[in-house]
């Protein structure tokens, strides 16, 4: 889901005027993602150097007053040398022990990891606050992974992701296997529930294999589906790879002829953007970060698997687990040893095709 953020990440540098930057910067949310200061009180870096890493989260609120849930987890590492990035997906039902966290009075439990953003959005006689929610997934993602400190964390909202897509032209991407939607009909209306059951009826969109043009709601509603019956025998984990494949997708489109030298489309793409994101770099602006990982590019981003598997209490299923490998995996980021690692453990990497 996250393409959109890295293509306004790695992208920011093709923005030819200091206009079109403010204007950008400015349409961006910003909030205390992390909770160590005010939004903006950050004293600002100089530079801004590598080995990095950021927290990327994807949330679908229904209403003001629904605790979001992160939809999608993903983590951007970025070595010392600024010119390449790892990305990895955490499962959103990954069993986890979430912290004490009370700024919004919880006690702590042991769950799936999705669940954290919403108990950490609570606000006592408000609506839920998703930046709250934020800090507290961030802290739990930190202890699952061993990463000391996110140097930048952006939150996307999928409705205005589709816009995204849209003005953009649509993205072109490889669809790896034929994938039926559970919620779309294939003129893209919601298809109706099931009167007589669970579920949905009546016809469905069709995602083809091969070389694909999508819109943005196909976009979204193909990075979205996970069951076996629709095309995914892998489920949630065929999820996570068709979402890393869009992000490169993403990133491709969005250093295309048909952006970059449209200086229209490319201001749509920018400000569509802004307005769907909400982002935290500690200091730094997201111009500044997309200035800084200008050297970053399609095919230099590895896309990281992550082997997992379901735990359960008896026969009651608990949420899912890391497999043998993960610990090591973790361990050669913090040293930067994950060229090494990954040539080693080919398995851990994720194809395009």
């Amino acid at each position: 889901m996250f393409g959109t953020v890295l293509a306004v990440l790695s992208g920011a540098v093709l923005v030819g005027t200091e206009v079109l930057m403010a204007r950008y910067e400015g349409s961006v949310g910003k909030a205390d993602l992390f909770g160590d200061q005010a939004a903006g009180a950050q004293a600002k870096k100089s530079d801004i150097k590598g080995p990095l890493n950021i927290l990327l989260v994807g949330i679908d609120p229904r209403t003001p007053t629904a605790a979001p849930l992160a939809d999608s987890i993903m983590v951007l590492h970025v070595p010392a040398s600024m010119d390449r990035a790892y990305l990895f997906s955490l499962p959103r039902d990954l069993y986890v022990h979430i912290p004490e966290f009370k700024k919004a009075n919880f006690p702590g439990e042991t769950t799936k990891i999705n669940a954290a953003m919403s108990f950490g959005s609570k606000v006592p006689g408000a609506n839920p606050d998703a930046a709250r929610g934020f800090e507290l997934l961030a802290t739990t993602v930190q202890k699952v992974t061993g990463i000391k400190r996110f140097d930048a964390g952006a939150i996307i909202n999928f409705t205005g992701f589709q816009k995204i897509v849209d003005a953009m032209g649509g993205v072109d991407m490889y669809i790896e296997r034929d994938v039926k939607s559970e919620h779309k009909q294939p003129d893209g209306k919601p298809r109706p529930g099931n009167t007589r059951g669970e579920g949905y009826v009546g016809p469905q969109a069709l995602y083809k294999k091969g070389n694909r043009h999508l819109s943005g709601w196909q976009a979204l509603d193909y990075v979205r589906q996970r069951y076996p019956k629709n095309g995914v025998p892998d489920s949630d984990y065929g999820r996570q790879r068709h979402q890393q494949q869009f992000v490169k997708a993403m990133v491709g489109q969005a250093f295309s002829a048909d952006v970059v030298s449209n200086p229209i489309k490319l201001d749509k793409v920018l400000r569509a953007a802004g307005q769907s994101l909400i982002f935290n770099g500690r200091g730094n602006s997201v111009v500044d970060f997309g200035l800084a990982l200008k050297d970053i590019r399609p095919n230099t981003i590895e896309m990281i698997k992550l082997p997992g598997g379901g735990v359960f209490d008896g026969k009651k299923y608990l949420g899912e687990q890391f497999q043998e490998g993960v610990p090591d995996f973790f361990t050669a980021l913090h040293n930067e040893q994950l060229d090494p690692f990954l040539l080693e453990h080919p398995e851990f990497v994720n194809k395009t095709k």
